[in-house]
């Protein structure tokens, strides 16, 4: 079974007492050329006009877009900072990226002095952060939005990690109510930008939380955009995270919103939202349009795209930590660019939108698209390289912290991983001091950010595993907890990976040491378990009897897609989850005893 992507979803995030021209463009997903009577911004009147020195009635405009940066101010590490790159001859290779250092740079140069150009952002800038951001509540990476310039983004589910009320604050400003200013003196001041939430409304008001568009304007040049996030976010984020909140159909509210700023005379609309596709192709610049329009993509925003209202010009999506620059039919059946940057800064896109001055709308057939890769070959901006030192230097008495010892690299990846076990037999063990009757535990895969390189990172020598190490890991802050279930239970949640709203894409949880059994993924749905080979210790289930099981507090809410999960009696909540993990690490390494690595054999998968 292939790895279920780990990228996009999942929960609260832990709070805790950005020049050269850029590599690898890509010509996919570009439209063709339409012969224009002028070329844009170039001087051209209407017939029988006299203006000398009017703008032209084709200008062209810059929209750079990036997505799920998730905090990564720093050059993200392993697989997570690299991007794979399609050759002339079919081969691949592979280009460390990212970085808001190496991102400035890139998106400065890239910019130049154009006046007609915005710059967007397609959810999830924060949450799932690294630590020197998600210590901090990511008041660094909204102070790097703002010297990257972002014009406006979506809302993702990670804006919603900590809830609306910070995510309110992150726009607007003022000091954490727990943990207040971290700069003595200075207080946060907010995005710059707008966050645009058009289908996240109050459960009381009835009202979009936040602006539901925002329109921008230079020289009579208006484009409209419309930001929404993926209406399964409840699915996806805590339940705390999300309450007192509705969220709405992305297409229904995009439809909605496009009619109202077409009454207010805005023609040209950019959609920016927090759902997306999987390309055909890991590379970047695959050519996703190749054997026709978007016929190399699938995933939701295909059925997004088919529907959204051709009042809509172009779609920024974001989630799936995908790339592709793609034409999908819009409902009208004409081609409509759409657009990921994958995730973590490592890539931006480039699209020309033509906006036609005597109708007000984008010269469709115009539109060039085009992803770019953020290297780490040109010069860092100064100002990311100093931002980045001043809050390192307030994280690093906590992140340096050695919390244990690894023989080799423990990786997140795969449908069992060796870091999926370690993680649920840390929590097992947490949940024996807790109660000894605990028989077992279960992990989210997509709660597992990274894994634990042998290779140093920093001062601390190969093999030690730092505070700051284990947070990239599990940045959540969710809490370990105990719940009881029946044997005929614990069936019913490992059938649930690969069933219900998990069929097209399981979720398989990573399992303590001690469960063990088969997924048939020659079978459907439920059947993909066998139940028969669900054995704890080596004893069958007894679908009678009553087991004690550890989970994190999203598992505990029935997150996932794990409704059973959420019927648990008993509830013992104890402590966070970053902690049960440290423990464990404290307590069974040594830097002449490391721990090695998991096999990773507890899952059988026949396919």
């Amino acid at each position: 079974m292939p790895a279920t992507p780990q990228p996009y979803h999942r929960r609260r995030r832990r709070t805790r007492a950005l020049l050269a021209g850029a590599a690898g463009i890509v010509a996919v997903g570009a439209l063709a050329a339409a012969a224009l009577p002028a070329s844009a911004g170039v001087s051209a009147h209407k017939p029988g006009g006299h203006g000398a020195g009017k703008p032209s009635r084709y200008q062209d405009v810059q929209l750079l877009s990036f997505n799920d940066l998730h905090g990564n101010l720093e050059p993200p590490s392993g697989s997570s900072g690299r991007v794979t790159e399609l050759q002339a001859d079919g081969t691949t290779k592979t280009i460390d990226a990212g970085g808001v250092e190496y991102l400035a740079t890139h998106l400065r140069e890239a910019r130049g002095d154009n006046p007609y150009s915005i710059t967007a952002a397609g959810g999830d800038m924060v949450g799932a952060s690294p630590l020197i951001s998600g210590l901090f509540h990511d008041e660094p990476t909204i102070e790097a939005l703002n010297g990257l310039d972002l014009d406006v983004t979506s809302v993702g589910n990670h804006e919603f990690d900590e809830g609306a009320r910070e995510l309110a604050r992150l726009q607007k400003g003022g000091c954490h109510p727990t943990d207040g200013c971290y700069v003595k003196g200075k207080k946060f001041k907010g995005a710059d930008f707008p966050y645009l939430a058009a289908n996240v409304l109050d459960e009381k008001t009835r009202k979009p939380i936040l602006k539901p568009y925002w329109v921008w304007k230079k020289n009579g040049v208006k484009i409209g955009f419309i930001g929404v996030t993926l209406e399964d976010t409840p699915g996806v984020v805590s339940a705390e995270g999300v309450k007192g909140l509705k969220f709405k159909d992305e297409v229904e509210t995009i439809n909605k919103y496009a009619k109202v700023l077409d009454k207010q005379g805005v023609k040209s609309i950019v959609a920016l939202i927090h759902e997306g596709g999987l390309p055909a192709s890991g590379a970047y610049n695959f050519d996703c349009d190749a054997a026709g329009g978007g016929s190399g993509i699938s995933g939701p925003i295909v059925d997004i795209a088919k529907n959204v209202t051709p009042k809509v010009d172009a779609l920024v999506t974001g989630h799936t930590h995908a790339a592709y620059a793609c034409t999908i039919p819009d409902p009208s059946g004409k081609p409509r660019t759409v657009t990921s940057a994958a995730s973590f800064g490592r890539l931006y896109t480039d699209t020309t939108l033509t906006y036609d001055r005597w109708t007000g709308d984008i010269a469709r057939t115009a539109v060039r698209s085009a992803n770019h890769v953020v290297t780490r070959t040109v010069a860092k901006a100064q100002d990311m390289t100093d931002l980045i030192a001043r809050w390192n230097t307030l994280a690093a008495p906590i992140g340096n912290r050695a919390i244990g010892y690894i023989s080799g690299d423990i990786n997140n990846t795969g449908t069992e991983s060796p870091m999926g076990d370690l993680i649920a037999d840390a929590q097992l063990a947490y949940g024996k001091k807790l109660d000894p009757k605990t028989d077992l535990a279960l992990m989210n895969p997509g709660g597992i950010r990274a894994g634990l390189t042998f290779a140093a990172k920093g001062a601390e020598g190969d093999g030690v595993v730092t505070y700051a190490e284990g947070f990239t890991v599990q940045p959540f802050s969710n809490t370990v907890n105990l719940q009881n279930f029946t044997g005929a239970q614990l069936i019913s949640v490992l059938q649930e990976q690969v069933s219900g709203t998990n069929a097209a894409s399981p979720k398989v949880l990573q399992v303590s040491s001690g469960l063990t059994y088969t997924l048939d993924l020659t079978k459907a749905g439920a059947e993909r378990l066998v139940a028969a080979s669900v054995k704890l210790n080596g004893a069958a289930i007894d679908p009678a009897a009553t087991y004690r099981v550890a989970t994190n507090s999203f598992l505990a809410g029935g997150g996932d897609g794990f409704p059973t999960l959420g019927k648990g009696t008993d509830d013992l909540v104890g402590t966070d989850d970053l902690a049960a993990l440290a423990d464990y690490l404290t307590a069974n390494s040594t830097a002449t005893t490391p721990i090695t690595p998991p096999a990773a054999k507890r899952i059988t998968v026949v396919q």
